[in-house]
This record gives structure tokens, C-alpha cells and sequence, in this order.
């Protein structure tokens, strides 16, 4: 398989994750969507980061398809993610509040990048930061609730963890955040992040450079 995007993508990121959890090997073509973006479109037309190109030439253009495809393609005896019930919903809700964190964040992102400062929208920032902020004060619920329990859903990593994480140490390098008002959240993101898988795993945010023919709208 061939995994292409670069791992300041918390979206790509967390595929490469469990790729390597699973021993699935892959090559990985650290494309950017912004310098590379007519060679990511030969294969995904919307020239976005993670694509996921399959042994069979099959392509797959979005995070969570693609974790659905390892989850079936390893078989749920070793899915990170609980095939049915109460478990399968929390690691999903905690997984959602996650990703509604990053995708807010990376409007914030975005806004500062492609707009002169005196376009930006105080109102729209001010909106997104609220939504982040919302999201990380449930996840920090979910994580003093677990108390001491070294995972977020049942007794294995599973992708909630590596979403939670992934996605927080994005918030942390994009925005910048600092995560000292969550503690818990803070606690089990800095442990994910010292685990070596998580480690080979990384590159920092790497701000996209605004082009001529950009259009900021």
C-alpha cells in the first residue's frame, strides 16, 4: 500500500498509526498538499491528505474509510476500534469530539494563513475557538473519568486513543493551544506521544505557504 501526505496531518498521522499497530506495511510518499498538490490529484481529484492507495490499485480519499477498511481487513479479534455496543459508541463520540476540535482548528489555521490580518474575522475565530475549546472540555471529562486506566475505551489502545492524541498535539502546533487548562487530556496525550510508534510517527505543523493564484474565500 501507499500512504501519501506528511505527517504534520494529524488525519494522515493517526492512518500511519495504525498501520503500523497492525504490521501492515506501506510506503510512504510525505507529499504535501500544498507543494505537491498536482501529483496528489493523480490519484485523490481533490488533492487532499491522507490517500490511501491499496495493493490493488483501489483508492481510498478519507481518514476514516481507511481505518474501516484496516479495522475489516484485520479482522475484529485485532481492530482498534469495539465491534458493537456501549464501547463502540464512546470510542465513536470521543473520536467525533476530536475531530470536530481539529477541523475547527484548522479553519482558525487557515483564516490567519490565506487572509491579511485585517480581513480576518474576530467573529469566526472567536466561534471556532469556542467549539475547540467545548470539545477538549468534554474529552477531559472522558479522560478524568478513566481515572488511572491506561486507555480511553476498554484495555488497549485503540483509535480513540491515537485520534485523541494525534489530533491534540495538531490543536498544540497549529492554533498554537497550550492544553494546561485540560490536565487529564494533557496527561494521556503526552503519554500517547512518548510511545514510539507515535514518535516515528511525527513531523511538526508545517504552516502552508500562501500562493499568487490562492483564493482566500
Amino acid at each position: 500500500m501507499i500512504l501519501i501526505g506528511m505527517y504534520d496531518s494529524s488525519y494522515t498521522r493517526r492512518v500511519a498509526i495504525a498501520m503500523a499497530l497492525y504490521g501492515i506495511d506501506f510506503e510512504h510518499r510525505a507529499w504535501s498538499v500544498g507543494r505537491d498538490f498536482d501529483r496528489i490529484r493523480e490519484y485523490n481529484p481533490l488533492g487532499r491528505a491522507p490517500t490511501l492507495v491499496l495493493d490493488d490499485g483501489e483508492v481510498l480519499t478519507e481518514s476514516s474509510m481507511m481505518l474501516d477498511y484496516l479495522d475489516d481487513l484485520v479482522g475484529p479479534d485485532r481492530a482498534l476500534m469495539p465491534a458493537t455496543g456501549h464501547a463502540r459508541r464512546d470510542a465513536q463520540r470521543l473520536i467525533a469530539l476530536a475531530t470536530g476540535a481539529i477541523d475547527k482548528a484548522i479553519l482558525i489555521a487557515l483564516e490567519r494563513i490565506f487572509r491579511p490580518v485585517e480581513q480576518h474575522s474576530q467573529a469566526w475565530l472567536s466561534r471556532c475557538r469556542v467549539q475547540v475549546e467545548g470539545a477538549l472540555g468534554e474529552l477531559e471529562k472522558a479522560c478524568v473519568a478513566r481515572g488511572d486506566a491506561p486507555w480511553l475505551v476498554g484495555d488497549a489502545m485503540g483509535h480513540a486513543d491515537i485520534a485523541v492524541a494525534c489530533y491534540a498535539t495538531h490543536l498544540r502546533e497549529a492554533i498554537p493551544l497550550d492544553l494546561a487548562p485540560w490536565p487529564a487530556l494533557r496527561a494521556r496525550v503526552d503519554r500517547c506521544e512518548a510511545l514510539e510508534v507515535f514518535r516515528s510517527h511525527y513531523s511538526p505543523f508545517s504552516a502552508p505557504a500562501p500562493t499568487a493564484q490562492a483564493n482566500p474565500a
